[in-house]
């Protein structure tokens, strides 16, 4: 039986669709509440509900994002009535704090965010191979050898196996 040709793969995608199918049990929490809440739209939300007004750059900074995707989420948010833009202290800033309606859906956020969390631990340590520890092996051997530096190296044996078809 032939090699299976790597076009037709996509070796992370059932982690992938995983990860989408629990966002998606998430967002069915706040549905099933009445509440329409995107799962990229919890951070924000939390950030903002513990430390108060912040600039898009600072909330995507705290968050771990670009710049670019955390204005889109604001963009989102305010466009939902939960978060106000406010001009900051030049032309580019923008400073983004809670609506009303933003307060008054911030404690559903944070027990879910609680919940959720409790919960993957929970699972984590139920299963004979727990992702984290999975995620910290490979973090640790891509510390030792990037992951530009295997792709590079992968790149060229494919290109030099004339791979192009």
């Amino acid at each position: 039986m032939p090699d299976q040709d790597l076009l037709d793969s996509s070796y992370y995608r059932p982690l992938f669709k995983l990860m989408h199918a629990m966002d998606q049990e998430i967002e069915k929490l706040y549905t099933s509440r009445g509440k329409s809440v995107r799962s990229r739209s919890v951070g924000p939300l939390i950030s903002l509900s513990r430390f108060g007004p912040m600039s898009v750059k600072d909330l995507a900074i705290d968050r771990e994002v670009s710049h670019s995707a955390m204005s889109q989420t604001v963009t989102g948010l305010a466009r939902e009535g939960l978060v106000r833009l406010d001009p900051g202290e030049d032309a580019r800033t923008r400073i983004v704090s809670l609506t009303a309606a933003g307060e008054e859906i911030a404690p559903l956020v944070r027990a879910e965010w609680r919940a959720t969390e409790s919960v993957l631990r929970a699972l984590d340590a139920e299963i004979d191979q727990p992702i984290m520890r999975a995620v910290e092996a490979i973090r640790a051997a891509l510390a030792e050898r990037p992951f530009h530096d295997r792709l590079e190296e992968a790149l060229e044996t494919q290109l030099q196996q004339g791979m192009d078809s």
